[in-house]
């Protein structure tokens, strides 16, 4: 019998100006499985995440988060879910170890320093720990917004294109991490142009665009 989907999306439609960008499209995420969003430039992935988390309105349709309609502001919503989206944003006066450390601590991690600890040295951040995300190259920002995601408990990680401004190292440790977050009974849900992520870590696609 097939695990019960933890996330659940039913016929969700976006238009925007008379353009529809999704139409109906319908899927199921389960814990300790992949889904990709896969299509086109502009095809309407970065706006189904964004439906999906409920940072964005649907013009139609329903999400489903453990068989209770999502909503954004719900505190089992906000405490299971962790999101990487295009507009993911820093505390601009926290270093970056200070940084983690107010995720984890937010969200009730247990031993806080340690984890951020880990993460830190599973990232290669430990030597920017200190500095601000200001400071920071483009690939340690996109590193640092993982690290966001994985300092800090969750049942479903929802990921914009993780792989982009990551080196092939870094591309090499994200298939890594997502089979083990898969591994750990994570659910997953990513939108990626990576054809190796793809491979290495998908076990189910939603074509949007075609």
């Amino acid at each position: 019998m097939a695990t019960q989907a933890l996330l659940d999306v039913r016929r969700l439609t976006k238009a925007f100006g008379g353009l529809t960008v999704l139409r109906e499209v319908s899927f199921k995420v389960r814990p300790g499985r992949a889904t990709a969003v896969v299509g086109p430039n502009g095809a309407g992935k970065s706006t189904l995440l964004h439906c999906v988390v409920g940072s964005a309105e649907a013009d139609s349709g329903a999400v489903l988060f453990d068989g209770v309609v999502l909503r954004e502001s719900s505190a089992v919503v906000r405490a299971a879910v962790a999101a990487v989206l295009d507009d993911f944003d820093f505390f601009p006066d926290l270093s970056v170890a200070e940084h983690l450390g107010l995720y984890a601590h937010a969200h009730g991690t247990d031993e806080p320093d340690e984890v951020v600890a880990e993460v830190l040295d599973d990232l290669g951040l430990e030597a920017v720990a200190d500095q601000l995300p200001a400071t920071l190259s483009s690939g340690q920002r996109r590193r640092l917004a993982l690290a966001s995601c994985f300092v800090r408990p969750r049942r479903l990680l929802v990921l914009d294109e993780p792989e982009q401004r990551l080196d092939v190292a870094g591309r090499e440790w994200l298939a890594e991490r997502l089979l083990a977050e898969k591994a750990a009974g994570v659910a997953v849900l990513l939108a990626t142009h990576d054809a190796a992520l793809l491979e290495a870590v998908a076990d189910d696609r939603v074509d949007v665009g075609a």
